[in-house]
């Protein structure tokens, strides 16, 4: 997603001096992909970022799974997931694989430290509440239906306002989420067919630089193992950065919709790209305007992904049985469509009105034991014709 960004001072040149008001040095530091030949940012620190007070290893992060389950449709129920611990160790993993974590959180406390994924980027979908999301490179407000981007490698904290928060987070094992390659040119700017655009992104803000001595905590994630770290001064020490890679916010609610005579498939949903998953937001619209359209999607096999839908809020016509905050797996393998009644009850509609976020993943996901206490165990007989 690149676009040149500059917020608060640095110095006209690169790698030259760059000197604090008593005279002592900012430290610079490059922040970057792919060695030194993908997207990178350049920032000045107030403290050397490489210096440490004291580390301390926390344990593992890698979540249980169910390594063999008899092939079948999945319905979790998220709204049974009480809410618990600050917006990190608050995080419920209930799909994984080699490529991607799904997982939910709905914290009660806030957090105490701050926080770096050094494994993946980390994409959180905010479903309900509001607050900001404080980074090394300044402070991104967010509100429902934000997707929150925050590359690997980034120091953050989420700082929940007052009131319930249910966030979706899909963690990317290694690569970048970063929006598709087909709606951008050569250059990285969006074409004119994109669901969204460069006005679309919201970029970090001040408050920027906490220049405060103390004792501060950044828990990072490497390897699938957590450590903490410990600093003398604020981890948020940045004066000042320029370049093309840092966090940003896109809403859902700016997402165009791309809409047809006939049903159009997923992929004209697609937000996201990552390795071996794609990320994809339904959003309300016009429905297929053909005088003899089915207005809801056909029966289709995955034959090489499993499909993971969250429902945002709004009417899903083509399922049955779903509720706010469901989440349905829809595995290779098995064929999948509308339940039975709902083809006929789409006949004639105009509009849809459905919220929803949607992974596809090209390798096998596997359930977490912590989310057998959400699962709908009638959910794989729902298509039987209703009596």
């Amino acid at each position: 997603m690149a676009h040149y960004v500059k917020l608060g001072e640095i110095p006209r040149k690169r790698h030259t001096q760059f000197r604090k008001p008593d005279g002592s040095l900012y430290a610079e530091e490059v922040f970057g992909t792919k060695g030194f030949s993908g997207i990178a940012s350049i920032l000045y620190h107030a403290n050397l970022p490489t210096q440490v007070a004291e580390y301390k290893y926390l344990g593992e992060l890698t979540p249980e799974t169910l390594e063999f389950e008899p092939l079948r449709h999945r319905h979790l129920k998220t709204h049974l997931l009480k809410p618990h611990g600050d917006p990190i160790a608050g995080r419920v993993p209930f799909l994984v694989n080699a490529d991607v974590a799904l997982a939910l959180v709905r914290p009660t406390e806030p957090m105490a430290y701050f926080y770096k994924n050094a494994d993946g980027d980390d994409l959180l979908f905010v479903h309900e509440g509001t607050g900001k999301l404080e980074t090394l490179f300044g402070t991104l407000p967010y509100k429902p239906g934000d997707y929150l981007v925050i590359p690997r490698g980034t120091i953050y904290r989420v700082v929940c306002d007052p009131g319930a928060t249910t966030m979706l987070l899909t963690e990317s094992a290694a690569s970048t989420i970063e929006p598709p390659e087909r709606y951008r040119n050569e250059y990285g700017q969006f074409l004119e067919h994109a669901p969204f655009c460069e006005r679309d992104i919201r970029v970090p803000e001040a408050p920027l630089f906490f220049d405060m001595k103390g004792r501060f905590e950044v828990r990072i994630k490497a390897r699938g193992h957590l450590t903490a770290y410990f600093y003398d001064f604020h981890p948020l020490d940045v004066i000042g950065w320029d370049g093309f890679l840092y966090p940003y916010a896109l809403s859902i609610h700016d997402f165009e919709p791309l809409t047809g005579r006939l049903h159009q498939p997923p992929p004209s949903h697609q937000t996201f790209e990552a390795h071996n998953f794609v990320v994809c937001s339904f959003v309300p619209r016009m429905l297929d305007y053909h005088p003899d359209a089915i207005a809801i999607p056909y029966n289709h096999s995955n034959l090489d992904s499993d499909e993971v839908l969250y429902y945002v809020n709004g009417n899903f016509a083509s399922r049955r049985g779903i509720e706010v905050g469901s989440v349905t797996l829809h595995p290779s393998g098995l064929p999948h469509g509308p339940q039975p009644g709902a083809v006929e009850a789409s006949l004639g509609k105009t509009r849809t009105e459905e919220l929803a976020v949607m992974v596809d993943t090209f390798r096998p996901l596997k359930l977490t034991k912590a989310a057998l206490a959400l699962e709908d165990d009638n959910y794989p007989y729902s298509w039987k014709p209703v009596v």
